[in-house]
């Protein structure tokens, strides 16, 4: 079964995966959320991928309106300085970094945070969820597999532009799976 985890319905509004296949599951937003639907797909006998598919921003204006594939995805909000560097869980050795999840050059940041000017720690695009997802998938060893749809300039005008922009990924990504 390949498990697919989604934030927000409005992402992902309507599918016709085949059931015997896919299993969709609506994870809410943010890190926790993210973390504890993970973990659940990973103990299900039956999972064989979690992908992650979901919205995005990016502060390179090239990646507006494009589905993009991440290769690695960072915690942005984790900042422990200066017992460690911006980005790193201190006191941790299973995966307390950048976590390699494909080999797509895109990499992705994630916080709890809505992102509406540039981050300190740097990334091609910027989600809520992602990096908890390859967390847990690192640790049961599970594959991830990550899309994210860009809706927007991750500026001052970023949530007027998800809202607009949130839904409309969905055929792109459901013509890739």
């Amino acid at each position: 079964m390949k498990y697919i985890l989604v934030a927000l319905k409005d992402e992902l509004p309507d599918h016709d995966l085949d059931s015997s296949e896919y299993q969709v599951w609506y994870t809410g937003v943010g890190k926790i959320n993210a973390t504890m639907w993970a973990t659940m797909a990973c103990i299900q006998n039956d999972c064989e991928v979690v992908i992650n598919y979901g919205t995005a921003g990016s502060l390179n204006n090239e990646l507006v309106d494009k589905l993009v594939q991440v290769g690695q995805v960072k915690q942005r909000d984790m900042d422990a300085r200066p017992v460690s560097e911006l980005g790193i869980t201190p006191f941790e050795q299973l995966h307390p970094g950048t976590i390699v999840i494909g080999t797509s050059p895109h990499t992705l940041s994630t916080g709890d945070n809505f992102v509406k000017e540039k981050p300190e720690l740097e990334s091609d695009i910027v989600d809520m969820e992602a990096y908890a997802i390859a967390k847990v998938c690192k640790h049961f060893a599970k594959n991830l597999i990550c899309y994210k749809y860009v809706t927007d300039s991750a500026d001052e005008d970023a949530a007027e532009h998800w809202k607009e922009n949130c839904g409309k990924g969905a055929n792109a990504f459901l013509s890739i799976t």
